[in-house]
């Protein structure tokens, strides 16, 4: 593991992004600290978010926590499907292709579930899309088309089926099956649900209970060399936190439950340290 020196500073008033650069320690700094890189652009302490590796823990001083971070562009967060490249350069009306969520998309449609593409596939999953906002709406069953209809099927009753426990505090439910977020107290949902974007193949984000440890408005992921805003630690280096990207992909993160910034920003108000976070199932195609 890479040992890099890390600079002490006095807290400024920005953020360091991914693009800023990075120059070489000065004389003097010689704090080693795993992952954390030098330079003037770090307002103050950052660590790492490696599963194996918790943050270094300390309590931001208040003008740390008075800057928030960056907004998102616009449409960072649109649903936009990202469709196989022969569809996009053929500019086809629907699509004849196979989408990693066929089976799953089929069966919300109530459609004959047998994973392949037929004509009346595309057409349902085309009026789906193009009544959600759903770009381009030409029948593919990619994760954006899959994650909306989570969340219509959640929005109202989000534990239906009782698989996060109730309990008369808050906790923080992790669904992994429908990569759906939200708390409750008691019956009660205090926030969400959300869509998010849970851990990969090789990076799960794991199960069971855990506990809020750490909250960083402004954490820096040292080891992807990216922003985590509003980060919140439950279990190691996996905390929910924000990302400026979409979070509907096939792919999922390095372990940490991703959330878009309105919905992080919102999250961050209702937990507090301490509070419990469950988490339960599997990401689909891990």
């Amino acid at each position: 593991m890479l040992l890099t020196a890390v600079i002490a500073l006095p807290v400024g008033t920005g953020t360091a992004w991914a693009d800023d650069p990075v120059p070489a320690p000065g004389p003097g700094e010689t704090e080693l600290v795993p992952g954390v890189p030098p330079g003037p652009y770090q307002p103050w302490q950052i660590d790492t978010p490696d599963q194996a590796l918790v943050p270094k823990v300390y309590t931001p001083t208040a003008e740390e926590d008075r800057v928030e971070p960056r907004d998102a562009a616009a449409g960072t967060y649109a649903l936009v499907e990202y469709v196989p490249i022969g569809d996009a350069v053929a500019k086809v009306s629907c699509s004849k292709q196979t989408g990693p969520y066929q089976r799953g998309v089929e069966r919300w449609l109530k459609l004959k579930v047998d994973g392949r593409q037929s004509a009346a596939d595309c057409k349902a999953i085309k009026a789906f899309q193009k009544k959600q906002g759903i770009k381009p709406a030409i029948g593919f069953a990619g994760p954006v088309t899959w994650a909306r209809m989570q969340f219509l099927a959640a929005e109202k009753n989000p534990n239906a089926a009782r698989k996060c426990p109730v309990r008369s505090y808050r906790v923080a439910c992790v669904d992994l099956d429908r990569q759906l977020t939200w708390v409750q107290k008691g019956k009660k949902v205090v926030f969400g649900p959300v869509p998010m974007r849970s851990g990969r193949t090789g990076h799960v984000t794991r199960g069971g209970w855990h506990k809020i440890y750490w909250k960083h408005k402004n954490h820096w992921s040292t080891l992807y060399n990216s922003p985590m805003p509003y980060a919140q630690f439950f279990d190691g280096g996996i905390a929910f936190h924000a990302v400026y990207g979409s979070i509907y992909t096939t792919t999922g993160s390095w372990g940490c439950v991703n959330l878009r910034l309105s919905d992080a920003r919102k999250l961050w108000n209702v937990l507090k340290k301490g509070d419990r976070v469950y988490v339960w199932g599997h990401r689909p195609g891990n």
